[in-house]
């Protein structure tokens, strides 16, 4: 295919270019998809093979020339940008100049523009000589112990209140029957019979639980309390209600000793085992809020080291998705604290300035990627499908289908994939140190530099 590309303009990261196919070319292309299709038409009143080649220009002419145009206006495009050299940092913007009408008829040249914006040339920094520092945290016997004995409590057992007191305490677990009424009619869902409630726990309406406390088997208590304003059902939402509990059975609860049987019944050989099992998932926490602050690290460090011109428009989507995003939380749940008093103007300006930073930080993240030939293999790909798949109980393979046959759904997995294994790859040629740091440190909730993530 022979065509004339002519840089129009150029200013910045912004370029447009000039592109003409000759009218011939077309007409040629048409011609030989013609005598491609025709030995294959079968056409009334004619035998097979045998339809004039003037018919089916007749019959088919336009609508094939349209299937070529389509295809020469990509297979042109790509070419355009191949001899330019150009990398574009979005989809190309193309505007047509013929008339399309005599383009099908084959009695014009196609021509078009192309306008695309640039991905910046830097050099990126050299990441053998970034300086970071790791904060690193490792569980205690005394952290290891202690989750024993919390899951010791949640395998504990109740049994029946033996001796002087058999008069509920917090904590114990209550057997009761219960008709709850409202202006001295019962109402749906205000009844049940053998319910048992953990006094302190919070189960039933504030208040319920403490008037139950003190109470013994074969008692009879009224309880006296109002539904919660925010209460799930509306129709009794903020209502005072009366409850006729009649106490059947008060039960203390027994702790399960933390030994050998308690590990049997999680599954586990023994208590060292269970203390292990306990140990690994502990450091595996560790290790993803350690690795998480490492990356806080290193994208500061990165965004500090990089000043070159941003794509405006790729400046400009980033920041329509951030201020579509505040906007609707705003409307959900009002304005950000930070962002109270503040104007539209002032608080634009500021998201803007977050969605450079962004788009700076995802362009040095990709450079340096492509530089250290870092790739994402379908079969990775679709591992992380799987996985997202198995988050939607009861729709795992449907989830799973969208993934396999869609190409925007993959894209969505393939970028952060891409990300962790750019981040990997500098730290592992980053000087890093490890630093020791309090439990505290280690947990303490950090967002991430601002201008990235969501």
């Amino acid at each position: 295919m022979s065509l004339q590309i002519v840089e129009k303009s150029g200013e910045g990261l912004s370029k447009v270019y000039g592109v003409r196919v000759p009218a011939a070319d077309l007409n040629e292309k048409m011609e030989a998809k013609i005598a491609e299709i025709t030995p294959q038409l079968r056409l009334k009143g004619f035998r097979p093979g045998k339809v004039p080649a003037g018919h089916v220009r007749r019959l088919y002419g336009k609508s094939i020339m349209g299937e070529i145009i389509e295809e020469t206006l990509n297979a042109s495009t790509e070419q355009a940008l191949s001899e330019n050299k150009l990398r574009p940092a979005g989809q190309p913007d193309l505007k047509l100049e013929s008339d399309m009408d005599k383009v099908l008829e084959g009695k014009e040249d196609l021509a078009y523009e192309i306008a695309v914006e640039l991905i910046p040339e830097f050099e990126p920094v050299d990441v053998a000589t970034l300086k970071l520092k790791k904060p690193v945290y490792e569980p205690t016997d005394a952290e290891i112990d202690e989750a024993v004995g919390e899951i010791a409590a949640q395998n504990r057992t109740y049994e029946p209140r033996t001796g002087k007191s058999l008069k509920a305490k917090d904590g114990d677990l209550v057997v009761m029957d219960f008709i709850g009424r409202i202006d001295g009619e019962a109402f749906e869902g205000g009844s049940a019979e053998d319910a048992q409630i953990v006094l302190g726990s919070g189960q039933f309406i504030p208040g319920f639980e403490d008037q139950l406390k003190g109470a013994k088997p074969g008692d009879e208590v009224t309880v006296k309390v109002t539904f919660p304003e925010e209460y799930q059902a509306k129709h009794l939402a903020g209502k005072p209600a009366e409850f006729e509990v009649k106490v059947k059975e008060v039960k203390a609860p027994v702790d399960a000793p933390a030994d050998d049987a308690l590990a049997e019944r999680l599954g586990l050989s023994n208590l060292d085992a269970l203390k292990d099992a306990i140990k690994n998932q502990l450091k595996g926490r560790y290790d993803a809020m350690s690795r998480f602050k490492l990356k806080r690290a290193l994208l500061d460090e990165l965004d500090s080291k990089h000043d070159f011109p941003l794509p405006p428009r790729m400046v400009d989507a980033e920041f329509e998705g951030i201020w579509q995003q505040v906007q609707a939380e705003t409307q959900r749940s009002g304005p950000d604290a930070d962002d109270a008093g503040k104007s539209e103007e002032q608080l634009k300006g500021e998201y803007r300035k977050i969605a450079e930073r962004r788009v700076r930080l995802g362009l040095v993240l990709a450079e340096i990627g492509r530089r250290e030939n870092v790739t994402i293999s379908e079969q990775e790909v679709m591992a992380a499908a799987r996985q997202e798949a198995m988050r939607y109980t009861g729709q795992e393979q449907e989830v799973f289908e969208m993934f396999r046959t869609s190409p925007q759904a993959q894209a969505q997995l393939r970028a952060p994939l891409y990300e962790d294994k750019v981040v990997d790859a500098i730290v592992g040629k980053a000087k890093v140190t490890d630093k020791k740091v309090s439990k505290d440190e280690i947990l303490k909730e950090e967002d991430m530099p601002e201008g990235y993530g969501g």
